[in-house]
C-alpha cells in the first residue's frame, strides 16, 4: 500500500459530488418549472469509503498508481426517477451537458444482472476547479427508479453483511424480491398519465392556494383591511370545499384587487 495523503486525494472527488448534486438539483427544478413536471425526483451522492476502495482495487488487480482511473465511481451520484421512461430521458439531458464528458454507459435495465439488479450507469470525466488548477475526475451516476433503487439498498446491505456470499435461498429471495419491483415499475407506467395529472392538480392547487394567501397580505399591506377580510372569508368558504375553479376565481380577483391597490397607492403618492 502506497504511503498517499488519503484526504487530500478525495478532495477533488468531494468537491464533484456536492457540485454534481447541485447541477442536477437545479436541473430537477428547472425542469419542473418549465414543464411542470420534473422526470428526476430526488438526487443523492457520496464518496467512496477509503477501505472500499482498497478492496475493490485488490479484487479487480488495480494497481495503486492506478486508482484515479481503474475505479470509476470514487464519486458516485445516484438519480432517482418515478418511471422507468424518465430514466431515459434524464440519461438523454446528461448527454447533452457540457459540462461534464459521458465516457460510456452501463444499461442495466435492459441487461439486467443475474442477481435481478436494475439500474443505468453513466461514467463521466468532470473537470473540477481546486486551488491548484482544474483537474479531471471520473464519477457513477447511477439512474433509477424508486423500486429500484430500494432493491438496490437491500442488496447491497445483505451482500455487506455476508461478504459478497449470499446464501442460495436469498439469492432466490432476492431474484423474487427484483422481478416484483419490475412488476410495480411497469404497473406505475401503465397508469403514468394518470399519476401525472393528480400530481399537477394537486401542484396547481397549492400554488393558487399560496397565491391567494399572499394576495390577501398584501392587501393588509396596502391598507385594504375590509377587502382583505371579505376575501379571506370567501377564501376559506372556497377551499373548505375543495372548490378549485372557486380558487382560480378568487385568485383572478385578488389579481386584480392588488393591481388596483398599487395604482391607487402610486396616486396617492403623486398628490
Amino acid at each position: 500500500m502506497d504511503g498517499r495523503d488519503w484526504g487530500k486525494f478525495l478532495l477533488p472527488y468531494e468537491q464533484a459530488v456536492e457540485e454534481l448534486k447541485v447541477k442536477f438539483k437545479t436541473m430537477r427544478n428547472e425542469l419542473k418549472k418549465r414543464e411542470e413536471y420534473s422526470p428526476i425526483e430526488f438526487v443523492t451522492g457520496r464518496v467512496k469509503k477509503i477501505s472500499s476502495i482498497l478492496e475493490k482495487s485488490k479484487r479487480l488487480s488495480i494497481p495503486f498508481d492506478d486508482i484515479e482511473r481503474g475505479i470509476e465511481d470514487i464519486a458516485g451520484i445516484r438519480i432517482m426517477c418515478q418511471f422507468v421512461e424518465d430514466i431515459r430521458y434524464v440519461a438523454q439531458l446528461i448527454r447533452n451537458r457540457k459540462d461534464m464528458s459521458v465516457l460510456y454507459e452501463k444499461d442495466y435495465i435492459t441487461n439486467y444482472k443475474d442477481s435481478g439488479y436494475r439500474s443505468f450507469h453513466m461514467i463521466v470525466e468532470y473537470p473540477v476547479q481546486t486551488a491548484l488548477g482544474q483537474k479531471i475526475v471520473l464519477a457513477e451516476i447511477q439512474i433509477r427508479t424508486l423500486a429500484m433503487n430500494f432493491w438496490a439498498t437491500i442488496e447491497h446491505s445483505l451482500n455487506y453483511k455476508f461478504r459478497d456470499r449470499l446464501p442460495e435461498d436469498v439469492k432466490e429471495r432476492l431474484k423474487k424480491a427484483a422481478e416484483a419491483a419490475f412488476v410495480l415499475d411497469n404497473e406505475m407506467t401503465s397508469i403514468r398519465q394518470e399519476i401525472l395529472d393528480a400530481q399537477r392538480s394537486f401542484e396547481d392547487k397549492s400554488r393558487i392556494v399560496q397565491n391567494c394567501l399572499t394576495f390577501i397580505q398584501e392587501l393588509y399591506f396596502y391598507h385594504q383591511i375590509n377587502e382583505a377580510i371579505e376575501y379571506q372569508n370567501r377564501f376559506n368558504e372556497v377551499w373548505q370545499q375543495e372548490d378549485l375553479t372557486g380558487l382560480r376565481q378568487l385568485e383572478e380577483e385578488l389579481i386584480q384587487a392588488i393591481s388596483d391597490a398599487k395604482r391607487n397607492n402610486n396616486a396617492n403618492k403623486l398628490e
